[in-house]
């Protein structure tokens, strides 16, 4: 299937006043429930098991609106790459968290790469679609303006077409 992880985490991303466990479950109903019935026993173990997989700092039972901005988007991005899907559409995925949250994003992006997920990243920060990127699309005012491989791409030749209005 094909997930997508928005850009505002805190508008369409995670439910604040819900627990970890309850927003990771959200998008998996079939992983934790049986003909329309949620089972609490299968929603610990399935959000237990992101948790981990996708190094959220916290509990499954802990409030999400008590996280921090980083682990809160590892939250979204465990929700939705839960459900192991092939395209996973990534809309801003470290606007506004820190350091070693935007790592460790950075980590599972290039792990689902290397298992044959299509990834793709959306971002406005340069260093960032330097850094995760295989090829390149840039888009200025609104239209495509190039096309760039990982080997030819760099701040210049990616501002070059950014600015280019043609």
């Amino acid at each position: 299937g094909v997930v997508l992880v928005p850009e505002d985490r805190k508008l369409q991303g995670v439910i604040l006043d819900h627990s970890i466990g309850e927003n990771i479950a959200y998008s998996n109903f079939e992983s934790v429930g049986s003909r329309g019935w949620i089972s609490s026993g299968k929603v610990r173990t399935f959000a237990d098991d992101n948790i981990v997989r996708f190094g959220v700092k916290g509990k499954g039972h802990q409030n999400a609106g008590e996280m921090s901005g980083g682990n809160q988007q590892k939250v979204v991005i465990a929700k939705w790459l839960a459900r192991n899907p092939r395209v996973v559409l990534l809309d801003e995925p470290t606007r506004g968290i820190d350091v070693g949250a935007r790592s460790s994003i950075y980590e599972i992006i290039h792990g689902l790469a290397e298992h044959g997920v299509a990834v793709i990243v959306v971002s406005s920060d340069l260093e960032e679609v330097l850094g995760v990127s295989n090829r390149i699309l840039v888009l200025a005012a609104g239209k495509q303006t190039g096309i760039l491989d990982h080997a030819e791409a760099n701040d210049v030749s990616v501002m070059e077409l950014a600015t280019a209005f043609g």
